[in-house]
């Protein structure tokens, strides 16, 4: 697909636009009580998954203190999402954060997001303008056609930004329906060049997130439209990574990574794909080589129907087999297939880097 040609902002170190790769984000989903090692390494770990870009809620002074110290020790951008208080925001932009998110629903007067956008522009900070069905102002709330009142609002906004010469901002349109989403993010990609942050807000746990996020962002990328993406999900962030990486893998959007397949068990499985799949997964997010990996349940969905894998794993009874383009290249135990498997795929990850 080609994708709609749209402005590049920096965020931080991460270009977002067209013609740069597809962003992927998620939200810190707890306070941020304390600056400290744990909170890097968490944020390391995300980063080691596939995140590009990680936001923040800063609601007081105390919010900010810890984003200024973490600003200059983290792996990727980050994000303040300010919410009612413009001083807020502005504090954020001081503190040295690289982008901040602000609701045109509920940020107040236009004098107070122009001092937003004098700050922002001193300090070289990128804005999104992020706007939800849920959060219009309440004398636009009850129009019928949403899309439409959010593209009319944004609008309005961006002619604000404009009016000051400031062109360093994302877009953000996103309602729970996820109709709505799809409809007002094309109108907005049909008018405007801004990039686009794609996400259906409140989307809801795990399984309904997904598919209303695979639909819907799906769609909007087949088209060519967005250039960074959170999967909202109620849940552990790490899903919202994995779930966005998949998405655009699909899409044929994400450059690099393993293409993971592997078996619901059965009643004739001879390995517990179940139990392999969730010890591993997180060690197969972090490779960054193009790599296919199956994980079978047994001798019939073994090596000769995964026979297009790089590597792949089964068993029967209680051996375990490791197969590489079908032809089983050792065998070993459950007990020591995980550390077998690691230093047969890195043998593959060697040869691809070498290659």
């Amino acid at each position: 697909m080609e994708r709609k040609k749209t402005k590049t902002v920096m965020v931080g170190n991460v270009p977002i636009g067209s013609g740069h790769p597809i962003a992927v984000q998620t939200m810190w989903d707890k306070p941020i009580q304390a600056y400290s090692i744990a909170l890097l390494d968490e944020i390391g770990a995300l980063h080691r998954l596939g995140c590009n870009i990680i936001r923040f809620s800063a609601q007081s002074d105390a919010d900010i203190d810890i984003l200024k110290k973490l600003v200059p020790d983290s792996p990727v951008p980050v994000v303040a999402d300010i919410h009612f208080d413009f001083k807020l925001a502005l504090k954020s932009i001081a503190a040295g954060v690289q982008k901040i998110r602000i609701n045109p629903g509920n940020i107040g007067a236009d004098w107070k997001v122009r001092e937003i956008i004098h700050a922002a522009s001193d300090q070289n900070c990128a804005i999104r303008i992020g706007l939800n069905g849920g959060s219009l102002p309440v004398q636009v709330r009850n129009n019928k056609n949403r899309s439409e009142t959010m593209i009319n609002l944004v609008e309005d906004y961006i002619n604000l930004f404009l009016s000051e010469s400031f062109e360093n901002i994302i877009i953000s349109l996103k309602d729970s329906d996820h109709e709505i989403t799809y409809q007002v993010n094309k109108l907005f990609s049909e008018r405007f060049t801004y990039p686009l942050h794609l996400g259906v807000t409140e989307a809801g746990p795990v399984i309904p997130s997904i598919i209303r996020s695979a639909y819907t962002l799906g769609r909007l990328l087949q088209e060519g439209i967005g250039d960074t993406i959170r999967v909202s999900i109620t849940g552990p962030l790490k899903d919202e990574i994995y779930a966005g990486k998949e998405i655009l893998k699909m899409m044929n959007l994400y450059e690099s990574g393993v293409k993971l397949v592997s078996c619901p068990k059965c009643g004739r499985s001879g390995f517990d794909t179940h139990w392999f799949v969730s010890e591993m997964q997180d060690y197969f997010q972090t490779i960054t080589n193009n790599i296919s990996i199956a994980v079978m349940g047994c001798a019939v969905n073994g090596p000769g129907e995964a026979s297009h894998a790089d590597i792949g794993i089964t068993g029967i009874g209680k051996e375990v087999f490791i197969f590489r383009k079908g032809e089983i290249v050792k065998k070993t135990t459950k007990q020591k297939c995980k550390i077998e498997f690691i230093e047969e795929l890195q043998k593959v990850i060697d040869e691809k880097t070498n290659n």
